[in-house]
């Protein structure tokens, strides 16, 4: 029975490691961040592995627990302390498919906004998901994503300028 919980966690983790990076990375804006996410996610998850299987909101489940994980690292006063170097940090993922100047200004915008909004632009356009499930991820209401949404999308507005079209989803 071990080995069966264990084939089925493992088969689940590599299928969705990629998409768990993308959005733990999206969310930190840091790719050391992002996988010490994932990696917490994974050990939280596999503790959990039978109740949250068997109930069939494993994605949804390893949101939230990035989305926490993410919002206590920003909390503790060791993050709060900047340290010097003397090389610059790696610059973000820019999609090959796009524009990268506009994608780089994008992203820096992005990553500009308040930790609530950028969890829930994130959520909802890169992830994809409705204003319930974002609201269910974040444990807040879903006239509270609206709210967030709004404010983020009227930011980046004003700090993109007109050279940016940016559409709400409906």
């Amino acid at each position: 029975m071990a080995s069966s919980r264990d084939e089925e966690f493992t088969a689940w983790m590599t299928a969705r490691q990629g998409v768990l990076f993308r959005t733990a990375y999206l969310v930190s804006g840091d790719k050391q961040t992002a996988e010490d996410l994932v990696q917490t996610a994974a050990a939280k998850l596999y503790l959990a592995w039978d109740r949250v299987h068997e109930r069939g909101n494993v994605d949804a489940y390893v949101r939230r627990i990035i989305i926490n994980e993410h919002n206590s690292l920003w909390r503790r006063p060791w993050k709060k302390r900047e340290h010097v170097t003397e090389e610059l940090p790696e610059t973000g993922y820019v999609d090959p498919q796009t524009d990268p100047t506009e994608a780089a200004a994008l992203w820096k915008a992005v990553q500009a906004l308040p930790a609530r909004q950028r969890a829930v632009i994130v959520l909802r356009y890169y992830e994809d998901l409705s204003e319930a499930e974002i609201a269910a991820t974040l444990e807040i209401s879903p006239g509270t994503v609206k709210s967030q949404a709004s404010r983020a999308m009227a930011t980046l507005r004003t700090r993109l300028g007109s050279a940016f079209q940016l559409e709400e989803q409906s």
